[in-house]
């Protein structure tokens, strides 16, 4: 049993991460979707009120509030595949609890691009309403939930400034065992 968790500022390539993780038959736990399903329920957009309502889910339940709406899908993946990818961790806390569930069989990596990457990245995209928000707010907002905390705990960093297919090729190589803690 491994689970493998990403943390990484938007636009980074914890998206990309995912689709080859999906593309190898891993099963995915994105965090965001929790987030865009909670949204939904409350009769909001995505799009435009993913920040405020993944404060407000802070706000209402603790900053563990997301953290453990994953839990369920997490282990659900686990009896279906031997690895599951966590997408998207946020704080430090959220760490901890997937450190607490999971122990030795837990892996935290760091997903990282430099700004202008990422914010070409993210108006390509198409999910994002910069109009609504821009980068360098989220930046704030996702720093704010103690995300910089998380990344400096990551086992693993992984830099995503070259092409498409050599990050794949490493997230690949993640995925199979090849990448050291």
């Amino acid at each position: 049993m491994r689970v493998i968790g990403t943390v990484g500022l938007p636009g980074s390539g914890k998206g990309e991460a995912a689709a080859v993780a999906r593309e190898k038959g891993i099963p995915v736990v994105t965090m965001g979707d929790v987030i865009r399903r909670e949204c939904r329920e409350r009769g909001l957009d995505p799009a435009d009120h993913h920040g405020e309502v993944a404060q407000a889910l802070r706000e209402e339940d603790g900053p563990l509030a997301i953290a453990e709406r994953s839990l369920p899908l997490i282990e659900e993946g686990l009896e279906e595949s031997e690895l599951v990818l966590v997408d998207g961790l946020r704080s430090g806390a959220e760490v901890e609890r997937f450190e607490e569930a999971f122990g030795e069989a837990f892996t935290l990596v760091a997903i990282e691009a430099p700004f202008d990457v990422r914010e070409e990245r993210l108006g390509t995209r198409g999910r994002d309403n910069p109009e609504t928000e821009d980068l360098e707010t989220r930046d704030e907002r996702e720093l704010g939930f103690g995300m910089g905390e998380a990344i400096e705990r990551a086992d693993v960093t992984i830099e995503n400034t070259d092409s498409l297919e050599a990050f794949r090729e490493r997230i690949e190589g993640l995925f199979a065992g090849r990448v050291e803690r």
